[in-house]
């Protein structure tokens, strides 16, 4: 088995009496897509910002391949998309990609190139030189997530990338994301969308108040439970605690 990419190892996290992530150990392959899923509250953005170097654990440890994950090392191999991060309305995409391409000292015609793939890929061709204040939300979500991945990184953590998004656009990302994964890319992603995570994850952990309830495939947390859905599989879990 190749190596981990992603790496929780006992990390918990608290802020104050508050105890938001406890003991919450995962790992993340490369070329797979882990699901962290529960409710809002649950501790999943807590854990993201873990890993993405933005929150310090409290205890154990956050690894992104190999390296701490609050390292410049690390960060620069990792593509974070988070739902509080807006973009500059004044500015297009384009301008919005080729300042972020500058940031991760990308040549520049090795940025031009990007920015054509990804508007391919995402469907931003005839954005690409509107202002950010003009998009509909779909659309802002699919230049931030353009930003995120910029760089090309091996590894991808996204905060509800699908948070707020009609079907088509929460299609679309999906499509995307499978396509990293298929790329060798390792992804971790969270949700409280049950019915998404059984569409895309090769794994899932669920977490309420901060501990990992079950991991696992979906079908195999769906067997273990007798459900015939990932919510109602959730569901008794919950009822069991």
């Amino acid at each position: 088995m190749l190596e981990a990419a992603v790496i929780l190892d006992s990390a918990g996290k608290e802020f104050g009496a508050l105890r938001a992530v406890v003991d919450l150990t995962l790992s993340v392959q490369p070329g797979e897509i882990y699901g962290l899923l529960g409710p809002n509250g649950a501790g999943k953005t807590t854990a993201l910002r873990m890993l993405a170097g933005l929150l310090q654990p409290s205890s154990g440890r956050a690894l992104l391949l190999g390296l701490d994950a609050d390292s410049a090392q690390a960060k620069g191999r990792m593509g974070f998309l988070s739902g509080s991060t807006g973009l500059y309305a004044r500015l297009t995409p384009r301008e919005t990609l080729q300042y972020f391409g500058r940031i991760h000292g990308l040549p520049a015609a090795d940025l031009r190139r990007r920015i054509s793939t990804l508007a391919g890929w995402l469907g931003l061709q005839e954005l690409l030189d509107r202002r950010c204040e003009s998009l509909s939300s779909g659309e802002k979500q699919r230049v931030s997530l353009a930003r995120a991945v910029l760089h090309d990184p091996p590894v991808l953590i996204l905060d509800e990338p699908t948070a707020g998004l009609d079907v088509l656009a929460s299609r679309s990302l999906r499509d995307f994301v499978g396509s990293q994964r298929a790329r060798g890319k390792a992804v971790l992603f969270s949700t409280h969308y049950l019915a998404e995570a059984e569409l895309l994850c090769d794994r899932i952990g669920l977490l309420f108040r901060g501990r990992l309830l079950r991991e696992g495939t979906p079908a195999s947390i769906r067997s273990e439970c007798g459900a015939t859905t990932l919510e109602e599989a959730f569901l008794k879990l919950v009822d069991r605690e």
